[in-house]
């Protein structure tokens, strides 16, 4: 029997998920920009071969910051034999930050973390994680980093900003550089994602990715 989505329309499984499980994972990544990870998100699903993309949907959603982790739930209990649920948000000025992430590991959601915000995960592109508190400064100083970079102006709501990081610089390098920072922060008792800057956790999902279709 179908399910009501979210706007109160009759949903048919199949309608909902498609009727071939992909071989390589269904993720759903629920988030609470309009655009910023959207866009980096669905151009790394654009940037792999087409035999790729065939075998791996990465699917993004837009929710409120208090419905996130429900949101996210929600998505995966329709379909979960092969739903991988993630929430990608920010810092910023969350006040519940840590019990975001929190309510979502007590019920295994994975969580793509930015303090102070999703820029701190791009600077990581260019070997570079500058200690920044405040998401204003973060944005700007990458700006003016990817300008130099590319010779562009960064906008948050470019559709090619993957396409972008990927042609100038490192992934593997920022994925490594975003452990090493990690764990830094974790070596000085900094547990509290909330006071864990400049840091994320992005890269675990993006590391994840790509080991399923190595490239």
């Amino acid at each position: 029997m179908g399910k009501d989505d979210r706007k109160g329309k009759r949903v048919g499984r199949n309608n909902r998920v498609g009727t071939r499980v992909p071989k390589l994972g269904y993720y759903i990544i629920v988030t609470d920009t309009e655009e910023t990870e959207k866009n980096y998100f669905e151009g790394l699903r654009n940037s792999m071969p087409k035999e790729i993309q065939d075998q791996i949907v990465i699917k993004v959603e837009k929710a409120s910051i208090k419905d996130l982790v429900d949101i996210a739930q929600e998505l995966r209990n329709e379909d979960p034999q092969y739903r991988n649920s993630w929430i990608v948000f920010d810092r910023d000025q969350v006040k519940d930050f840590d019990e975001i992430i929190f309510k979502a590991g007590k019920i295994d959601i994975n969580v793509g973390w930015s303090n102070p915000c999703i820029e701190i995960w791009f600077f990581a592109y260019f070997e570079n994680i500058p200690h920044i508190k405040d998401s204003w400064t973060c944005c700007d100083n990458f700006a003016k980093l990817y300008l130099k970079k590319t010779g562009q102006n960064y906008e948050k709501s470019g559709k090619d900003i993957y396409a972008k990081l990927s042609q100038y610089g490192d992934e593997k390098k920022a994925i490594e550089l975003s452990k090493r920072k990690i764990k830094e922060l974790e070596d000085d008792c900094n547990t509290k994602p909330s006071i864990m800057y400049p840091g994320n956790t992005v890269f675990k999902l993006i590391e994840e990715i790509k080991s399923k279709i190595n490239i």
